[in-house]
């Protein structure tokens, strides 16, 4: 009888295929291939233009003629606006309101939507509903609402109130856009607040009822805290998306009146496309990117210290 011996391949021989980098891509090769075209897109169309931003921004755009280098002069020209300051103060004065009115509104309704034994599929539904709404008809409709004959002033002179110039008085210009923007959006936001507050246990909630307490403090010791990182995240992103806004008020107001609805985004669209100083559009887009950027660093810092 025979024996029969095992050889043993020296590490010399080792096929190439059996390389570590040939064993990661075959573990992970159908990961990447369908991240690569989102990756591609992402790139092309998100950080490129944001490269080339930073690179416009050092020339006098002029696709007939060639780009011309001007150095810093689209920043001081920005900077010299006499519009700037007010398109800063407005869109504050945006964030501020959509803060105010627009961050808390979700927030509550997925709370009480998540109290409701029945229902709450309806709730939802119809919740959700004015975010389909496609923005044409959405001004349209809007500015019937706030027109002199409208009827929410119809209302008021029922009542015996006066009538508000909800889109030509500049005290109400940027409240009027406000509310209809959180009338419009805050479905999307209150099904992913309530996505949160659905996966909280119920056993804290039934524990926390034998203790004898109340919806006010199930609310505030339980539901509130379980989705604090949620709400912190929520809050960068409406930041940033309050910063950028200008669609509600170049379609309806056109910055007006009186520049009470100009905001910096506006600016910024006014500069690119009637103006066509595309240099001086840029400058002060890499100027917005780099202060909304280090305002998500401060707050992300800051969350992380809490955490």
């Amino acid at each position: 009888m025979q024996n029969s011996t095992l050889q043993v391949q020296p590490p010399s021989e080792v096929k190439k295929s059996d390389s570590g980098l040939t064993r990661w891509l075959r573990k992970y090769f159908w990961g990447i291939a369908f991240l690569l075209p989102a990756a591609v897109i992402f790139i092309l169309f998100l950080w490129m233009p944001i490269i080339k931003g930073f690179f416009y921004s050092f020339y006098q755009v002029d696709f007939v003629k060639g780009n011309t280098y001007v150095g810093l002069d689209n920043y001081k020209a920005a900077l010299e606006d006499p519009v700037l300051l007010k398109a800063i103060g407005n869109t504050l004065y945006y964030v501020f309101l959509g803060l105010l009115i627009g961050f808390v509104v979700p927030i509550f309704f997925a709370i009480m939507i998540s109290e409701l034994r029945k229902f709450q599929g309806f709730v939802r539904v119809s919740a959700y509903l004015p975010n389909v709404i496609p923005l044409v008809v959405l001004y349209s409709v809007w500015r019937w609402f706030y027109d002199s004959v409208g009827p929410i002033n119809g209302t008021l002179t029922q009542v015996g109130a006066e009538k508000v110039n909800f889109l030509t008085d500049p005290s109400w210009s940027m409240i009027s856009l406000v509310l209809m923007e959180t009338w419009q959006q805050f479905g999307a936001a209150m099904l992913i607040y309530l996505a949160a507050v659905l996966s909280i246990p119920r056993d804290w909630y039934e524990a926390s009822e034998i203790d004898g307490a109340g919806v006010w403090q199930r609310i505030w010791h339980i539901t509130l805290p379980s989705i604090r990182n949620l709400i912190v995240l929520m809050f960068i992103l409406q930041l940033i998306a309050a910063s950028q806004g200008f669609q509600s008020q170049l379609a309806v107001l056109d910055g007006g009146p009186n520049n009470a609805t100009m905001t910096y985004a506006l600016l910024i669209v006014k500069y690119a496309t009637t103006r066509l100083n595309l240099g001086v559009a840029t400058a002060l887009g890499v100027m917005m990117f780099l202060v909304l950027g280090l305002l998500s660093l401060v707050q992300y810092r800051l969350n992380k210290e809490v955490n």
